[in-house]
């Protein structure tokens, strides 16, 4: 287990059977979407649960340094019904959970984000998380993330390639943001709602992220990445083994197809697929690669029933 930033409830609201709670994990805005129970049951004000022991553990925007590793916590966690008074007073389905990482310049609740996880919720049945990434949504940038994100526009403007700026400007997000998910894991997973594995979704700057986290992290057991440099990823997708779906477009102006290609034979994964997609980077079909995600992650996590994100680390 890894120290845990302590975790707070804000907000909760329900629709189609889907709970949406806004958490924050110290001062990192998340969300949670949850399938509600069939049966409404009203749930506790608040519990209290001390956190788990420290161990070793593309258009974007940032935060510069890594944020030290907080002490461990208490992790406190309000039910809906003690946020809102519209929200249902309603236990949450036990299920395995999805961990996202949303796209460069986007944040937790861009529509490829809500869109996604209320497929994962309904048709499978998962808890789905995201936070917001450093620089991003509601994470203001510094001044070296103006930098970088005025970089990467002039790079645009000029038509010269942006794998340059993007690649070390993701690998800066990624080296802040994978303790951050790791300590929601650990978080989550405390939760009686949260029971089975732990799966990971995201393309581009999710994909920058995952690849690192996927590799640090023995309680994911698959991920769905795509859209991104294989530069500063080698070495860890290397050292994934787990099932990978990935996804490229064909002819990729930002990033090149042999590029593409490189990082996906570099995962060491026995089983991963590979999912080519005519057309350039904008032409990526998100719809039709998110029903694809979520029927990967529903055979992969449904398939362990024994198995929980607690007892798999």
């Amino acid at each position: 287990m890894h120290s845990s930033y302590p975790l707070a409830f804000t907000a909760a609201s329900s629709t189609d059977g889907v709970l949406t709670r806004d958490f924050t994990l110290g001062d990192i805005p998340g969300v949670l979407w949850s399938p509600l129970a069939a049966t409404p049951t009203t749930a506790p004000a608040s519990a209290s649960t001390p956190a788990p022991a420290s161990a070793s553990t593309p258009a974007p925007a940032s935060t510069p340094t890594p944020a030290p590793t907080p002490a461990p916590a208490s992790v406190s966690t309000t039910t809906p019904t003690a946020l809102s008074s519209s929200a249902p007073a309603t236990v949450p389905s036990p299920a395995p959970l999805v961990l996202m990482g949303h796209g460069g310049g986007a944040h937790k609740k861009h529509r490829a984000m809500t869109g996604r996880a209320h497929g994962l919720v309904t048709g499978f049945g998962f808890h789905v998380a995201v936070l917001d990434a450093p620089g991003h949504g509601e994470r203001p940038r510094d001044a070296r993330d103006e930098r970088d994100v005025a970089a990467l526009r002039e790079a645009q403007a000029a038509g010269a390639p942006e794998g340059p700026v993007v690649v070390p400007y993701n690998a800066r997000l990624a080296e802040i943001a994978v303790p951050e998910y790791r300590a929601l894991i650990d978080a989550l997973v405390q939760l009686p709602e949260i029971d089975g594995p732990v799966g990971y979704v995201g393309v581009g700057l999710g994909t920058a992220i995952g690849v690192p986290l996927v590799a640090a992290e023995p309680r994911i057991r698959a991920a769905v990445l795509g859209l991104h440099w294989p530069d500063a990823l080698g070495d860890a997708a290397r050292r994934i083994t787990v099932p990978v779906e990935y996804a490229v477009q064909w002819d990729d102006e930002r990033i090149p197809r042999e590029a593409a290609l490189a990082l996906f034979d570099a995962f060491g994964s026995r089983e991963k697929s590979l999912h080519a997609h005519a057309g350039g980077h904008a032409d990526f079909p998100r719809s039709v690669e998110a029903d694809s995600a979520a029927r990967f992650l529903g055979r992969h996590l449904r398939a362990e029933p024994g198995t929980t994100a607690a007892t798999a680390a």
